[in-house]
Order: C-alpha cells, then structure tokens, then sequence
C-alpha cells in the first residue's frame, strides 16, 4: 500500500501533503512500537470477529518479501489470516527459537482469554519450541494447543529399546496414526509429546510426495489433520499482499 494513498484516505482537516509527510515521519520515528500501534487494533477486530468460548488459530509462518525476511504469526479468519505480529529478521533463512519465542510471547500475551492453538510448517520443527509452548501451558490460565510439522529424520522413542527415524515408519495410505506420550528426539530433557504419522491414498497417478508427521498436544488424528490442513490461510493472504491487489510492497 502506498503512504500516497493512505494521505489521500486520512480524515485529518489539514493538506495533502503536509498528511503524507505526517504518515512519514511516524513510520520513520524510532519512537514508532507496533505492539503500541497495532496491537489495540487487532485485538478489537479479534473481539468483534471471536466470542471468547472460541479457539484462536495462531499460524507462524516465514516469507521473503523483497529483501526484507518477514516472520509473522497470523490468526485465521474466514478461510484467510489477519496479521497479528512480525519481525524482520536481520539475516536469510529460517528462524531460530529465541526469534520464535519474541514472536509468540507478546501474542500470547494479547489474547490471554482465549484458548489458542499455533500451527507450524517444518520449519518449526524443534523440539525446543514445543516444549516451550507445552511449559508455557501450564502457566496459562487457557489452553494452549500446538500443531508442529516433523521432519522426517527426527527419531521417535517409543521405549528404550525401541526407536525408529520417521521416514522408517511403516505407513499405511489413507490410515493416521496417532503415537501417544512419546519422545521425539534423542535428546534428553525435552518430555513427551503426542505424534501424528500420516501417508496421504495415492490418486490414480498423482503420488503424494512427502508423509506428514505432526506433533502436537492435542489426542485426535482427525482434527488434527484438519487443523493443520488451516495453514494455508496465511499462504493465501501473503498471495493476497504480495500479488492479490494490495500493492504492500509499494
């Protein structure tokens, strides 16, 4: 979106101009705070949209914008994502668990009274971040759910004797399997979570490429393979920004 256009849309009784350097110098300001600006708007569009007996979907996501590396949470809204928080990460690539951590804290924060759930693709696949989340819900006085895509060299440990890279699972077309109370990694310190091990039904000569392994809290194969299937709401509204009309980047 142009700073022309929102001058132009800006009921302030003064010039045009002197609008558009107004929406400059606060933009530029370093006394400038999202979290101040945004967070009261978002927070009034979530209430009027959600009763608070109602779950949030929280999505995390990462995109390439230009040259800026945006991290972003979302929260889905009729069948797309409203931007609640971002960083602009100061490097290339993925995050890391302190950058997810400052990106979820305040978030969760802000909707304290609701009960949540935060979906993620393999990027968020350390067991780090579920393990904070599975901390922080105990502090919580609402639930928080998590829905993490696995990659699939991660090890699940069933016992001590017992424990297989993912990709070795034994999967069954169609047929989800929900390994529950188990450890995810090798690594000690972490607990346990719950693990969906699910291999899309081949159609006629289209081969679904990759199994999906989700680890979540949540005990339901079902719904978690359809909470999970809501990511694409925030694909959608990235393709909204970047191509759909908007013009954000301008």
């Amino acid at each position: 979106m142009r700073i022309e256009r929102l001058a132009s849309c800006l009921p302030i009784p003064i010039l045009y101009e002197s609008r558009r350097k107004k929406i400059q110098r606060l933009l530029a300001s370093s006394s400038f705070s999202l979290c101040l600006f945004w967070f009261p708007i978002i927070k009034s569009i979530v209430k009027q949209e959600f009763r608070k007996s109602e779950r949030l979907i929280l999505i995390l996501d990462r995109t390439q914008w230009q040259d800026n590396n945006i991290f972003m949470i979302s929260v889905r809204w009729r069948k797309r994502a409203l931007p609640i928080y971002w960083l602009v990460l100061n490097k290339k690539g993925s995050s890391n668990l302190r950058e997810q951590i400052n990106l979820i804290k305040p978030v969760l924060k802000l909707f304290s009274h609701y009960e949540v759930l935060i979906l993620g693709d393999r990027e968020f696949h350390g067991i780090e971040l579920s393990y904070w989340l599975k901390q922080s819900n105990k502090k919580s006085k609402n639930p928080i759910y998590f829905a993490f895509r696995e990659k699939d060299n991660v090890y699940l440990k069933r016992s001590k004797k017992n424990q297989d890279r993912l990709k070795d699972l034994k999967l069954v077309p169609g047929v989800k399997v929900l390994y529950k109370n188990v450890k995810i990694t090798k690594q000690k310190g972490f607990g346990k979570f719950n693990l969906l091990a699910y291999k899309k039904r081949d159609y006629r000569h289209h081969k679904t490429p990759n199994n999906w392994f989700i680890i979540t809290n949540l005990s339901d194969p079902q719904e978690v393979i359809n909470l999970y299937k809501m990511r694409a709401g925030i694909e959608a509204m990235f393709r909204d920004y970047k191509s759909g009309g908007y013009n954000h980047g301008r």
